[in-house]
């Protein structure tokens, strides 16, 4: 059992008031709040060690240098990574995604087939767009239903010889849908795909193992998980990683330089060119321990009670409709009302202090698939209540009054 106001007194945002009300925040899909822990770690970095890393020798690098490592090994071994080197840090999900795919057109040829599902956000489509653009292979696209789950059977027969890579998010962030990750992996290899799994929507929820998994990649962004934002994660398997051309050139990613040729770094510096966001890879250790001294089953578990409790409450307000019906969900409540637009009942919600998002969610296809503009969508955290879901749900019966 999570003691929630003990764990809520670690979040100095959630004391405020929005418009006079106290503040209902519902939007963690799109970025979490920090716990005070975070936020010191950050003042402290800069209050204490402020230094560029790797390059020099004076005792403020050095300091710097270690912290940064050391939280490289924190997400190591927060994900079972087989060695920190596999681990790469980015500015966030979006730019793992890109560097993957950036590095895929060595591989590809016309013909070449690479597959997405129907239920990604843009951040995993455009890149391999622009991928197949550049390449001459071919995009296709894993089917969804009503349910709001991708079709394993069409899946199946969409893998052939000819798939040299699979893009699939871990869990949609505007359905809140848990795709079957692991059967995915194993059919993808099976035909002798790599798969990436992008996991910015699941690693707020639950413990990713990386070598269970057996993925060839998995990315995740740093301010969905407590953490700063600017950071992210890209995992990939060290002979992907050693085979990938890097993506960025510049400081930090080279052995030698000489106008006439160039060596690369070896991992995992190779992909991180520039002076990185110091602070951001830092801290993000610290949100990490931070989360697991909570423990990542008590927030599944609780974050299942939220769930099940929101979806009662709203399903009683007349005219409601939920998309995102899978059996196997996260903490998202997708939802319209019959002739009113989602963006008018966000706006209002948000006088009484309520956070929510509407819109596409980053996942347009998702609605045009249900032939809608987009949803409400309320995404639930382990510092969230039932009692705030109360009054999120009133607030949804008095804008639908007001608006009707």
């Amino acid at each position: 059992m999570l003691d929630i106001q003990k764990i809520r007194a670690d979040f100095p945002i959630l004391t405020q008031k929005v418009n006079g009300k106290p503040l209902v925040y519902f939007d963690n899909g799109a970025t979490s709040q920090k716990p005070q822990v975070v936020i010191d770690a950050l003042s402290r970095y800069y209050s204490e060690i402020n230094a560029n890393i790797h390059r020099g020798v004076h005792t403020l690098s050095q300091l710097a240098t270690d912290a940064y490592e050391l939280s490289r090994q924190t997400v190591q071994r927060h994900i079972n990574a087989a060695h920190a080197y596999e681990v790469i840090f980015t500015s966030g999900t979006t730019q793992a995604i890109n560097t993957v795919a950036n590095g895929f057109a060595s591989f590809l040829q016309e013909g070449d087939e690479v597959l997405v599902s129907a239920m990604e956000h843009h951040s995993n489509i455009v890149p391999w767009q622009m991928l197949c653009e550049r390449t001459g292979a071919v995009l296709k696209v894993i089917p969804m239903n009503e349910q709001g789950e991708l079709i394993m059977a069409a899946y199946d027969q969409l893998l052939s010889t000819k798939t040299k890579i699979v893009a699939v998010n871990h869990i949609s962030n505007a359905l809140g849908t848990i795709n079957p990750i692991q059967y995915m992996i194993t059919q993808a290899h099976a035909v002798g795909a790599a798969i990436l799994i992008d996991g910015a929507q699941a690693t707020p929820h639950l413990k990713p193992d990386v070598q269970a998994l057996d993925c060839d990649f998995y990315v995740f962004s740093g301010h969905k998980i407590c953490g700063p934002t600017g950071v992210g994660i890209l995992y990939g398997k060290e002979a992907w990683l050693r085979k990938l051309p890097p993506y960025q050139g510049g400081g930090e990613m080279i052995a030698t330089v000489t106008f006439e040729k160039t060596t690369y770094a070896d991992l995992p510096h190779k992909f991180e060119a520039g002076t990185p966001n110091i602070a951001g890879g830092i801290v993000l250790g610290t949100a990490i321990d931070y989360l697991n001294t909570i423990g990542f089953d008590a927030i599944a578990a609780y974050e299942q009670e939220l769930l099940a409790y929101a979806t009662e409450q709203l399903v009683t307000i007349e005219g409601l409709t939920i998309y995102g019906t899978a059996a196997e969900k996260a903490s998202v409540v997708s939802f319209n009302l019959d002739g009113i637009h989602p963006y008018d009942i966000g706006t209002i919600i948000d006088k009484l202090g309520i956070a929510v998002r509407t819109g596409h969610h980053c996942a347009q296809p998702i609605m045009d698939f249900y032939k809608i503009p987009g949803t409400i969508r309320a995404s639930f955290a382990f510092y969230n209540t039932k009692e705030e879901i109360d009054v999120m749900v009133e607030a949804v019966k008095r804008a639908q009054m007001m608006l009707s």
